[in-house]
């Protein structure tokens, strides 16, 4: 049997061991923990939209009618009208004739890519995608080749290797730890050229790029012949939870019939589904919101270059501080707690060794002078 004790001692040796906190209260850009009132720089609610109380008006009238469980899964008696009306908001939204909902991100990249693929066929993902898409391909029995981050020269070498089976070619829209945007033109011309299908999740992306909030496609100007398969979640700038997978009506029909983690799970609560369409009107209504983050990016960016701290590249909320070593990112992690601040130090496996890094992230519910206090603590960190 594996020695557990003896790999937990191991993880915390290495600076690897992780946490849970336990925060009193709702989401937002000050958090109670314990005792404490904090400054936080690391949720994925970018829009600040998980507390606002449109939404959870919205929910709470849901949890009304409907009541608290949906039940069952979507193909049994779990699919109410709630969802049904959010699927067909979010297809108008990504401009594809259909949508369907997963519980999670995580189900739903895992059910549409062994949905798509399975033994003889070939799974290409960029090397540092998200676990969920890497597990997705796993999960599949597709071989699965991963190809050099953001390299549309590197995709088509491996692409021109391969002529028979399924090519299914999929990539993060924005990468959740380095910030980045994924060369999204480069690798449709190019999965086009291979005849492959190509999938993007657009987690990071949603609500945060583009005039009107549609991520990464509408941020270059792509529509559903560049990019079939669109995965966006509902947990980030959408503040509520869930995912779903938008796309052609063959394929919406097709992965209703095959993803296992679609047929074998219970439905989100409908007053999720609820709070969710009122999020999706906020979102692409409240334009200031995505103004404001990028004034809040330009500010920090501009300071943290003043300071000299190394800044990866990224135009998103994401900003990451490249420290390198585990201990180190451990270390500033809680020399910034202790001044009210929070900010998780993000260590392998989750990033390649040696890259441990701050994630800092930013909400539209964040102030210039947060920004500023900010700044002011990582310069007392280093």
């Amino acid at each position: 049997m594996k020695d557990l004790a003896a790999e937990l001692t191991r993880l915390q040796d290495e600076h690897l061991y992780r946490h849970r906190r336990i925060i009193d209260g709702p989401q937002g850009v000050h958090l109670n923990v314990g005792d404490k009132k904090i400054l936080s720089f690391c949720s994925n609610d970018y829009l600040g939209l998980a507390n606002h109380p449109e939404v959870v008006k919205a929910m709470q009238a849901g949890a009304t009618r409907w009541g608290v469980g949906s039940g069952a899964s979507h193909l049994v008696n779990g699919h109410s009208s709630a969802h049904h009306a959010l699927e067909e908001e979010l297809a108008e939204f990504t401009g594809r004739p259909r949508a369907l909902l997963f519980s999670t991100g995580y189900m739903a990249n895992m059910g549409v890519i062994a949905a798509l693929c399975g033994r003889g066929d070939y799974v290409f993902e960029d090397r540092i995608n998200h676990a969920s898409l890497l597990d997705g391909g796993l999960l599949s029995q597709a071989r699965m080749r991963r190809f050099a981050h953001a390299d549309a020269t590197a995709l088509a070498n491996k692409l021109a290797e391969r002529d028979s089976g399924e090519k299914l070619v999929v990539s993060d829209g924005v990468f959740s730890m380095d910030g980045d945007i994924a060369p999204l033109p480069e690798l449709a011309a190019t999965a086009k050229q291979h005849d492959a299908w190509l999938m993007v999740d657009d987690a990071h992306g949603f609500g945060v790029l583009g005039k009107n909030g549609g991520g990464c496609v509408e941020h270059f100007g792509l529509g559903i012949d560049e990019v079939p398969i669109l995965i966006g979640t509902l947990g980030k700038a959408f503040g509520s939870f869930g995912a779903f997978v938008a796309g052609s009506e063959e394929l919406i029909e097709y992965l209703i019939q095959k993803a296992r983690s679609y047929i074998y799970t219970t439905a989100l609560p409908p007053a999720v589904a609820e709070a969710s369409r009122t999020s999706l009107k906020l979102l692409q209504t409240e334009n200031w919101r995505r103004e404001r983050l990028q004034t809040l990016i330009k500010q920090f960016r501009h300071g943290a270059s003043q300071l000299g701290l190394e800044l990866m590249a990224s135009e998103t909320p994401i900003q990451p501080l490249l420290v390198g070593d585990n201990h180190k990112a451990m270390a500033m992690s809680d020399k910034l707690l202790k001044q009210g601040i929070l900010i998780s130090a993000i260590r392998p496996p989750t990033v390649p060794d040696g890259t441990a890094r701050l994630r800092v992230t930013f909400s539209a519910e964040h102030t210039e002078d947060d920004v500023t206090r900010l700044l002011t603590a990582l310069e007392q960190s280093q």
